[in-house]
Protein backbone atom coordinates (compact mmCIF):
# COMPACT_ATOMS: atom_id res chain seq x y z
CA UNK A 1 0.00 0.00 0.00
CA UNK A 2 1.31 3.39 -1.02
CA UNK A 3 -0.05 6.22 1.13
CA UNK A 4 -2.11 9.04 -0.96
CA UNK A 5 -0.75 12.59 -1.12
CA UNK A 6 -3.08 13.52 1.64
CA UNK A 7 -1.62 11.06 3.64
CA UNK A 8 2.14 11.55 2.73
CA UNK A 9 2.01 15.06 3.51
CA UNK A 10 0.56 14.89 7.13
CA UNK A 11 3.07 12.18 7.99
CA UNK A 12 6.05 14.51 6.88
CA UNK A 13 4.42 17.52 8.30
CA UNK A 14 4.50 16.08 11.63
CA UNK A 15 7.41 13.71 11.02
CA UNK A 16 9.70 16.10 9.86
CA UNK A 17 7.97 19.64 9.62
CA UNK A 18 6.65 18.49 6.06
CA UNK A 19 9.73 17.60 4.02
CA UNK A 20 13.01 18.32 2.65
CA UNK A 21 13.86 21.73 3.74
CA UNK A 22 13.09 21.62 7.55
CA UNK A 23 14.46 18.06 7.53
CA UNK A 24 17.95 19.60 6.32
CA UNK A 25 18.09 22.36 8.46
CA UNK A 26 16.88 20.65 11.79
CA UNK A 27 16.65 16.73 11.73
CA UNK A 28 19.85 15.85 9.84
CA UNK A 29 20.99 14.72 13.17
CA UNK A 30 19.56 12.10 15.71
CA UNK A 31 16.76 13.87 18.12
CA UNK A 32 15.05 12.72 20.98
CA UNK A 33 11.45 13.43 21.00
CA UNK A 34 10.53 13.47 24.64
CA UNK A 35 8.76 11.49 26.65
CA UNK A 36 8.24 8.21 26.10
CA UNK A 37 10.56 7.83 22.35
CA UNK A 38 13.62 6.52 21.79
CA UNK A 39 16.31 8.34 20.31
CA UNK A 40 15.21 9.12 16.52
CA UNK A 41 16.59 9.32 13.13
CA UNK A 42 15.26 10.04 9.52
CA UNK A 43 11.77 9.89 9.32
CA UNK A 44 10.40 9.33 12.50
CA UNK A 45 12.70 6.52 12.67
CA UNK A 46 12.87 5.25 16.36
CA UNK A 47 15.66 3.29 17.46
CA UNK A 48 14.28 2.64 20.90
CA UNK A 49 11.78 0.99 18.78
CA UNK A 50 13.61 -1.53 16.75
CA UNK A 51 16.41 -4.52 17.37
CA UNK A 52 19.78 -3.70 16.51
CA UNK A 53 19.80 -6.36 14.01
CA UNK A 54 16.67 -4.31 12.41
CA UNK A 55 18.47 -1.48 12.63
CA UNK A 56 21.91 -2.77 10.70
CA UNK A 57 19.27 -3.92 8.13
CA UNK A 58 17.16 -1.16 7.31
CA UNK A 59 20.46 1.07 7.18
CA UNK A 60 22.69 -0.80 5.91
CA UNK A 61 22.42 0.53 2.60
CA UNK A 62 22.55 4.27 3.51
CA UNK A 63 24.91 4.74 6.06
CA UNK A 64 28.35 4.07 6.97
CA UNK A 65 28.85 0.76 9.21
CA UNK A 66 30.90 2.50 12.09
CA UNK A 67 27.62 4.93 12.48
CA UNK A 68 25.26 2.05 12.17
CA UNK A 69 27.19 0.59 14.74
CA UNK A 70 26.65 3.38 17.12
CA UNK A 71 23.02 3.67 16.34
CA UNK A 72 22.46 0.41 16.99
CA UNK A 73 23.45 0.69 20.75
CA UNK A 74 20.10 2.92 20.91
CA UNK A 75 18.21 -0.76 20.22
CA UNK A 76 15.43 -0.82 22.96
CA UNK A 77 16.30 2.83 24.60
CA UNK A 78 13.40 4.61 25.36
CA UNK A 79 12.29 7.55 28.14
CA UNK A 80 15.16 8.68 30.22
CA UNK A 81 17.22 6.08 28.59
CA UNK A 82 17.21 7.29 25.34
CA UNK A 83 17.42 10.80 26.65
CA UNK A 84 20.94 9.81 28.20
CA UNK A 85 22.28 7.83 24.80
CA UNK A 86 21.45 10.82 22.18
CA UNK A 87 24.64 12.80 23.00
CA UNK A 88 26.28 9.27 22.08
CA UNK A 89 25.07 9.23 18.69
CA UNK A 90 24.48 13.21 18.32
CA UNK A 91 27.23 14.23 15.38
CA UNK A 92 25.61 11.37 13.29
CA UNK A 93 24.22 12.91 10.24
CA UNK A 94 21.76 10.88 8.21
CA UNK A 95 21.09 12.83 4.92
CA UNK A 96 17.49 13.31 3.41
CA UNK A 97 18.03 11.01 0.53
CA UNK A 98 19.15 8.10 2.87
CA UNK A 99 16.63 9.30 5.37
CA UNK A 100 13.27 9.33 3.05
CA UNK A 101 14.61 6.13 1.09
CA UNK A 102 14.35 4.33 4.63
CA UNK A 103 11.09 5.70 4.77
CA UNK A 104 9.32 4.42 1.54
CA UNK A 105 11.02 1.65 1.52
CA UNK A 106 10.96 0.40 5.21
CA UNK A 107 8.80 2.48 7.78
CA UNK A 108 5.83 2.66 5.51
CA UNK A 109 5.12 -0.25 4.69
CA UNK A 110 5.89 -1.62 8.15
CA UNK A 111 3.43 0.69 9.84
CA UNK A 112 0.80 -0.36 7.45
CA UNK A 113 1.27 -4.26 8.06
CA UNK A 114 0.60 -3.08 11.95
CA UNK A 115 -2.33 -0.86 10.76
CA UNK A 116 -4.07 -4.16 8.90
CA UNK A 117 -3.23 -5.96 12.18
CA UNK A 118 -4.60 -3.84 14.62
CA UNK A 119 -7.82 -2.75 12.51
CA UNK A 120 -8.98 -5.81 10.46
CA UNK A 121 -11.37 -4.14 7.62
CA UNK A 122 -8.95 -1.16 7.32
CA UNK A 123 -8.38 -2.28 3.64
CA UNK A 124 -11.76 -1.96 2.50
CA UNK A 125 -11.99 2.48 3.86
CA UNK A 126 -11.77 5.37 2.00
CA UNK A 127 -7.82 6.16 1.29
CA UNK A 128 -7.97 8.87 3.43
CA UNK A 129 -9.17 7.45 6.92
CA UNK A 130 -6.71 4.75 5.79
CA UNK A 131 -4.15 7.80 6.18
CA UNK A 132 -5.62 9.25 9.40
CA UNK A 133 -4.97 5.66 10.74
CA UNK A 134 -1.27 4.91 9.48
CA UNK A 135 -0.16 8.14 10.83
CA UNK A 136 -2.14 7.14 14.30
CA UNK A 137 -0.05 4.03 14.34
CA UNK A 138 3.18 5.03 13.07
CA UNK A 139 3.19 7.55 16.17
CA UNK A 140 1.11 5.25 18.86
CA UNK A 141 1.99 1.86 17.90
CA UNK A 142 -0.89 -0.77 17.73
CA UNK A 143 -1.46 -1.75 21.26
CA UNK A 144 -5.00 -2.04 22.33
CA UNK A 145 -4.68 -2.70 26.20
CA UNK A 146 -5.00 -0.78 28.98
CA UNK A 147 -7.59 2.59 29.48
CA UNK A 148 -4.70 5.02 27.45
CA UNK A 149 -5.80 2.25 24.61
CA UNK A 150 -9.88 2.70 24.87
CA UNK A 151 -10.01 4.36 21.83
CA UNK A 152 -7.84 2.65 19.98
CA UNK A 153 -10.31 -0.69 20.94
CA UNK A 154 -13.29 1.71 19.46
CA UNK A 155 -11.48 2.54 16.34
CA UNK A 156 -10.92 -1.54 15.72
CA UNK A 157 -14.84 -2.01 16.12
CA UNK A 158 -15.79 1.28 13.80
CA UNK A 159 -13.68 0.45 11.01
CA UNK A 160 -15.76 -2.70 9.51
CA UNK A 161 -18.95 -0.23 9.43
CA UNK A 162 -16.66 2.53 7.38
CA UNK A 163 -17.88 4.71 10.48
CA UNK A 164 -15.77 7.77 9.90
CA UNK A 165 -17.34 10.54 12.09
CA UNK A 166 -17.13 8.06 14.88
CA UNK A 167 -13.74 7.07 13.60
CA UNK A 168 -12.61 10.59 13.97
CA UNK A 169 -14.06 11.34 17.56
CA UNK A 170 -12.60 8.25 18.70
CA UNK A 171 -8.70 9.63 17.31
CA UNK A 172 -9.51 13.30 19.05
CA UNK A 173 -10.78 12.00 22.25
CA UNK A 174 -6.74 10.48 22.79
CA UNK A 175 -5.93 14.16 23.18
CA UNK A 176 -6.51 13.28 26.51
CA UNK A 177 -3.24 11.10 27.65
CA UNK A 178 -0.80 14.11 26.81
CA UNK A 179 -2.92 16.95 28.84
CA UNK A 180 -0.31 18.45 30.80
CA UNK A 181 2.38 17.29 29.31
CA UNK A 182 5.65 19.21 27.37
CA UNK A 183 4.39 16.89 24.21
CA UNK A 184 0.40 18.10 24.50
CA UNK A 185 0.27 20.48 21.76
CA UNK A 186 2.45 19.07 19.18
CA UNK A 187 -0.29 15.66 19.81
CA UNK A 188 -3.36 17.62 19.72
CA UNK A 189 -2.16 19.19 16.48
CA UNK A 190 -1.65 15.74 14.93
CA UNK A 191 -4.76 13.75 16.51
CA UNK A 192 -6.88 17.19 15.18
CA UNK A 193 -5.23 16.54 11.50
CA UNK A 194 -5.36 12.77 11.85
CA UNK A 195 -9.52 13.27 12.58
CA UNK A 196 -9.87 16.00 9.90
CA UNK A 197 -8.20 13.64 7.43
CA UNK A 198 -10.42 10.49 7.89
CA UNK A 199 -13.46 13.07 7.88
CA UNK A 200 -12.34 14.08 4.51
CA UNK A 201 -13.51 10.77 3.68
CA UNK A 202 -16.84 11.75 3.46
CA UNK A 203 -16.19 14.35 1.01
CA UNK A 204 -15.49 12.10 -2.03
Amino acid sequence: MRPNDATMQLILRFEVGGGEPYYNRFLQLPTWPGEASGVTIGVGYDLGYNTQATIRSDWSSHLHAASIDRLARCAGKTGPQARDALPSVRDIRVPWLAAFAVYEAVTIPKFWRTTEGAFPAVDDVHPNCQGGLLSLVFNRGAAMQGDRRREMRAIRDLVPAKDYRGIASQIKSMKRLWIGTSIERGMSRRRDAEADLVLAALDT
